[in-house]
């Protein structure tokens, strides 16, 4: 379901989220938000997350076939690392693929991005894999 509204930017670059859409999202003050802005597509994503959240920056690249992402999401949700934000495109139909995936790695077994990094980088479609810090804006 999609929820759509006008909203008007203030003098100091603020907009306010509609109410409908806070309640759609469960925003509540006080509430961390993700936002990503994409610039080629002119775009935001507005995200809640949870104050506890280790947030993850992965980018990796991979064999583009079916049922190679499956392969990446599934090592993901075996090492209970919550993804918050996908975005997927293929470079080279039938051969590389390009992922952005951020997420949430406050109830994973995870502990540090270079070991992300490394159990990643050993799944058979994938072809480069970086793990950053998504640092929280305050």
């Amino acid at each position: 379901m999609r929820i759509k509204e006008i909203v008007k930017v203030d003098s100091k670059g603020r907009i306010t989220i509609p109410l409908v859409i806070r309640e759609a999202l469960d925003i509540r003050e006080g509430m961390n938000v993700l936002l990503i802005a994409d610039i080629s597509k002119k775009e935001v994503i507005v995200s809640p997350i949870s104050e506890e959240a280790r947030l993850l920056e992965i980018e990796f690249e991979l064999e583009d076939r079916p049922g190679a992402l499956a392969e990446v999401v599934s090592e993901l949700a075996r090492q209970g690392v919550d993804m918050i934000i996908t975005r997927c495109t293929a470079l080279k139909r039938g051969e590389t693929a390009e992922c952005l995936v951020v997420a949430d790695t406050s109830k994973s077994t995870i502990t540090a991005e270079k070991e992300l990094e490394r159990l990643l980088s050993r799944l058979e479609p994938i072809r480069m894999v970086k793990v950053r810090s998504f640092q929280k804006s305050l």
